[in-house]
This record gives structure tokens, C-alpha cells and sequence, in this order.
């Protein structure tokens, strides 16, 4: 009766041609659908894979609605938080889009860029993000680039408006504006193309009551041993809105040349994040040469605004880095004097962005590289801040225990199971259908 159950409910949940696999809409373990730059297809775990030689496939959320830049701030059209929007960047000068605030809560607007994919790029190119009022002051600025490597990728910045003692500007209710622009859409190797990008804004109501207004000076900032152990396979996907979860443990993928993979991990108040990614050893090693910047690995918060990011040098043998000690997670970060920690300000789902290098390719070849994710997760979870509202989108700075199990437990288990009881595949697509269903639908419970 239960599985009866679980496939009634599958069957008219599914976007159009998710049960043919098609590369427009991708459907990952929590329900949400992608629209894909680039060929390839989902996986019966809904994690978007690329077709072999594809590259830069970025996976746009399925609702992101269309909305085009404008060139004045008179023109701008209006993001609405806890809403996705998808729109392209000029080759040159900015474009804007408008915000309407109240006088009490924060906003967090960011931007992904996705340059067409290519073998070059500018090593300082990539998206500047600012908030300015109507009086064309800047509340908050942000920049992403492609890094040393200049192979483009997608890149994400944000920015903010935050009502703080240390802030003076921004703090009245109005319309407020988030502008865009390329950071050197002149330099060597730059691509004068438009990029597409994918804009998201969230909002953060203020606390109940006020707490401390000083970071924590003293954290466990020692860099903790890697996870040890063997590595489970877990597909990474192609953008953030099919981040693949990953929790506390050692995760194994393939990563070609050009590629990016996303995951995300769910950090509760309290805890601390540490990640190592490690590249394998090549069949091509000892005749390949040296990339320096071979893997950029990025952690981004649950606003998707930049934390710290690592790189891997490579020369066909194994290699590994970390990226640097953060904070438990604390609402009091924000009040840190380095955006680095500051940016650890709230709980919720936390993206590890791991992009190889195009150059890769030209000593090692096309085939994938294998990568490894150690990912560590110490310290008690505890109560949230006390907020006097609700954060828009609701779930944005939550941490459920249905994210902790999908982390642990990843996508395909539902697959993997059933394939182990000898159930036929045809009855697996149906009950995973009806999985993705009741998944989607979970945080609507009361």
C-alpha cells in the first residue's frame, strides 16, 4: 500500500521530459528543475551530467523567470526576494535591477555569471556585484573572478544591504538598485560575448533581541586532520540549483577539463565546515608538464555569497588542498572585520564549487580527472539567533533534518536500494518519481 502510495503521487509531479531525460530541465533529489546550458542529461538521481565533451553546462533553476538589465536605473525592473531570475550581461558597461526595501530587514542579492565556454579567459575577469541607493551610494560591492588559471567558469558575487552599528548608509526603506558589469571585459583572452547570469535575492528578518555586536575573537582556527577514509560515489551537478548533497564524509567524483561541479552540505548553527579536495593521480602523469592553478575549489554560503576558496596545482600525480579555517557557523560573525568570516553569518545549505582548469586537458588529456571531497562537520548544532520573522524564502537559513538525511544518504539511495530488493526498473522510475514528490513537497508540512 505504501508503494502504491508513494507512485500515485509520482505520476503527475514531474516536469515535461524529465522522464525522457532531457537535457532542457533536470530534476535533482529535492525536486527542483533545471534548465541546462550546454548538452547532457539527468541521472535516475536527477543530478545533471554532462555529455562526454561538454563543457560549461550550467544548470539554471527551472522557475527562474526571465528578466532582462537595464541600462538606467529609471528602466529597472524589480527582484523580488526568495524569487530566481535568469538574464544576460553585455560585453561592456552595467546594467541594473531595483529592489524595494523596508527599513528593518536584510538583503542578499547575488549573481552567478556564466561566460561561454572556452579555453581562455582574463585571469581578473569575471562579475563586479554593487547595491547603491538612489543616490547612487554604494551600500556594498563585491567582485568574482576566473582566478590564475583563466579558464571561465561559472563565478558568483554578492551584495548586500545590511542594517548595522557600523553601517551608515542604506538604512531608510526605499528602492535601492543592484548593479552589474564585467570586471575586465578588455583583457587578454575576454570574450566580448554576452554571459547568461542567474540572479537570486533573500531576505533576513532582524532578531528578536539584540545580541552582541563583536565577533567571537576566539575559535578552534587549527586546521583539522582530512576525513579519513573510503570514498562513496556522489555525482556533483551542474549549477546551484542541482548542488549535489554531500554531509560529514569522504565523496568521489570524475571532473573533465573545463567542468564544474556543485554540491552543498547543510551547516547548522554552531558547527564548523572544513573541506579538502583532492585531485587523483593521471594515467598521463610524468609527461604532462605542471598547471599551476589546476582546480579552483569555492565555498559559498546558503546567499550563495563567496566565503574562501583553494587551488590545486597539478602534475599528474595525486594532489591535495584545503581551504582555510572557518568559524562555527554564528549570526554574530557578520560583525567580523573579515568578509571571509563575516560571511559565515547564517546556517543552511553551504555550496562547495570545484572547477578544473581547461588547460588540464592540453598536458593530460580529455578524460576525467578523479576528485575526492573530504568534508569534516564538528560541534554541537545549536538554536538559531531568535529571528522576529521569517526569512524570505522561509527555508533559506534552516538546516531539516530531511536535508540531513539527502546529505548522508545521497539522491540515487532510493535507487540503489531497490536495485539491491530486485526491483524491476520500471517500478523504481515509479517510485522515484512519487521520492521526488514528497521530497518537494516536505517543507510545505507543518
Amino acid at each position: 500500500m505504501a508503494l502504491a502510495s508513494v507512485v500515485t503521487l509520482g505520476l503527475g509531479s514531474m516536469p515535461s521530459g524529465a522522464l525522457a531525460g532531457e537535457p532542457a530541465g533536470a530534476v535533482d533529489a529535492a525536486g527542483t528543475t533545471a534548465t541546462v546550458e550546454g548538452a547532457g542529461s539527468a541521472d535516475a538521481a536527477g543530478a545533471f551530467r554532462s555529455a562526454p565533451g561538454s563543457r560549461g553546462g550550467y544548470a539554471f533553476a527551472g522557475n527562474a523567470r526571465r528578466i532582462d538589465g537595464a541600462v538606467s536605473t529609471a528602466d529597472a525592473a524589480e527582484l523580488e526576494p526568495g524569487r530566481t531570475y535568469r538574464s544576460t550581461l553585455p560585453g561592456t558597461g552595467k546594467v541594473y535591477y531595483r529592489l524595494e526595501l523596508d527599513a528593518t530587514t536584510n538583503i542578499y542579492a547575488s549573481v552567478t555569471a556564466v561566460p561561454p565556454a572556452g579555453r581562455t579567459a582574463s585571469v581578473i575577469d569575471g562579475v563586479k556585484v554593487s547595491l547603491e541607493d538612489v543616490e547612487g551610494r554604494s551600500c556594498d560591492v563585491d567582485t568574482a573572478s576566473f582566478g590564475a588559471a583563466g579558464s571561465p567558469h561559472p563565478v558568483a558575487a554578492w551584495a548586500m544591504r545590511e542594517l548595522s552599528p557600523r553601517r551608515s548608509l542604506c538604512k531608510e526603506a526605499g528602492t535601492y538598485y543592484v548593479a552589474v558589469e564585467r570586471v575586465d571585459p578588455d583583457g587578454e583572452g575576454s570574450s566580448p560575448d554576452p554571459w547568461e547570469t542567474e540572479l537570486t535575492a533573500v531576505s533576513e528578518p532582524p532578531l528578536e533581541r539584540t545580541g552582541a555586536t563583536i565577533a567571537p575573537r576566539e575559535w578552534d582556527s587549527a586546521p583539522p586532520e582530512p576525513v579519513p577514509g573510503k570514498p562513496e560515489r556522489r555525482r556533483g551537478g551542474a549549477g546551484f540549483a542541482l548542488a549535489a548533497p554531500v554531509g560529514h564524509g569522504v565523496w568521489r567524483d570524475d571532473i573533465r577539463p573545463g567542468q564544474t561541479l556543485f554540491y552543498k552540505v547543510p551547516v547548522d548553527w554552531g558547527r564548523q565546515l572544513h573541506a579538502t579536495a583532492e585531485l587523483g593521480s593521471s594515467a598521463s602523469a610524468g609527461g604532462g608538464g605542471y598547471v599551476a592553478a589546476a582546480l579552483d575549489l569555492d565555498l559559498y554560503n546558503p546567499a550563495r555569497g563567496h566565503v574562501v576558496d583553494a587551488g590545486i596545482g597539478y602534475d599528474g600525480d595525486q594532489k591535495a588542498e584545503s581551504l582555510a579555517p572557518l568559524p562555527p557557523v554564528a549570526h554574530v560573525n557578520r560583525h567580523a572585520v573579515s568578509r571571509q568570516v563575516g560571511a559565515m553569518r547564517f546556517a543552511g545549505a553551504y555550496y562547495l564549487v570545484a572547477h578544473l582548469s581547461a588547460e588540464v586537458a592540453d598536458g593530460f588529456g580529455d578524460a576525467p580527472v578523479p576528485l575526492t571531497l573530504r568534508v569534516r562537520l564538528s560541534g554541537a548544532a545549536q538554536d538559531g539567533p531568535g529571528y522576529a520573522g521569517e526569512a524570505v524564502p522561509s527555508d533559506v537559513f534552516t538546516v531539516t533534518g530531511q536535508d540531513r538525511q539527502a546529505a548522508a544518504a545521497g539522491g540515487d539511495a532510493v535507487f540503489r536500494a531497490l536495485a539491491m530488493g530486485g526491483i524491476g526498473t520500471g517500478s523504481a522510475l515509479l517510485v522515484g518519481l512519487g521520492v521526488w514528490t514528497l521530497v518537494a513537497r516536505r517543507r510545505a508540512l507543518p
